[in-house]
């Protein structure tokens, strides 16, 4: 099995990572990845994120980045 970040903007269209992303082996890897890059992803112009398993997706719905803005 194997865990991938989606990329995509406030309106859902695919944005290009600032940070090279990769595929996980498990979900709490592909978790810990996103909290620790979440702000370079942010200032990169990604919005929000979907985390696929084997290309299905995981939760309901994109993850917004803007939650974690002081």
């Amino acid at each position: 099995m194997t865990w991938t970040w989606q990329f995509e903007k406030s309106d859902g269209s695919e944005a290009v990572p600032a940070v090279e992303p990769e595929e996980f082996t498990t979900q709490g890897d592909a978790e810990s990845w996103i909290g620790e890059e979440w702000k370079a992803l942010l200032d990169g112009g990604v919005d929000q994120v979907r985390l696929f398993e084997d290309g299905t997706e995981v939760y309901p719905g994109p993850m917004s980045l803007h939650h974690g803005e002081d």
